[in-house]
């Protein structure tokens, strides 16, 4: 047996279209991932559109694929749900820009307040779809619930020193009802069942955190 020269060693074996294994595995590897981004992208498109609960049909349809790719990426609508969800949460994440804790409260309710608001306007769409599959989605659920703590925790370390002058018996209930100010689900009824405009539902959620904050009945 001839022994192979180590200039013939790094020659890497070419597969039958002649492009070496690595690449045409990379190569199928990008395709794959650029499949799953525009279902991804079809669902979010649709969902924006008003259509909270798409069929495969109309998201085959959006992206110019067929039907039976996306049963190839995702076992079922629920996990296409759920992994578009969690993208989304990881890119609001990234719109949570740190927040000046130190500054006045009137400067605090204002930053908080149009911060929510840019997120809330970005995160509606997919929040409606996957508020109406969460009862039957685990994964839907865990996502939310990490979701509420994480901007809960939020709330509890923008308004730190309006929490600590409270009695304990009342520090609870004033988080409890600026967390909920501050919500998603409070964004959105003001914006849907009130039918403010964006601005409006701002100025709205602004009296609404400055009146908590200014009562001193606890």
């Amino acid at each position: 047996m001839v022994a192979q020269s180590p200039a013939m060693a790094s020659v890497p074996v070419m597969t039958s279209d002649g492009s070496p294994p690595a690449i045409r595995v990379d190569g199928r590897r990008a395709r794959a991932d650029r499949t799953r981004e525009s279902i991804a992208d079809a669902l979010l498109a649709l969902v924006g559109e008003g259509d909270l609960r798409p069929t495969a049909g109309r998201i085959a349809e959006r992206a110019d694929i067929s039907e039976r790719l996306i049963y190839h990426h995702f076992d079922d609508l629920d996990a296409l749900l759920s992994t578009v969800a969690e993208r989304q949460l990881a890119r609001a994440r990234s719109r949570l820009t740190p927040l000046d804790d130190r500054a006045t409260r009137a400067e605090r309710i204002t930053s908080i307040t149009a911060q929510r608001a840019q997120l809330y306007e970005w995160i509606s769409p997919i929040r409606r779809a996957s508020t109406l599959q969460e009862p039957f989605s685990a994964e839907l659920r865990a996502a939310r619930t990490e979701s509420d703590a994480e901007l809960r925790d939020q709330v509890t370390r923008h308004f730190a020193a309006e929490l600590e002058a409270r009695q304990r018996a009342t520090r609870r209930e004033l988080l409890a009802a600026l967390d909920v100010t501050l919500s998603w689900a409070t964004w959105d009824g003001l914006r849907t069942t009130n039918a403010l405009g964006a601005t409006a539902a701002r100025r709205t959620v602004t009296r609404m955190l400055a009146a908590q904050l200014d009562d001193q009945t606890g």
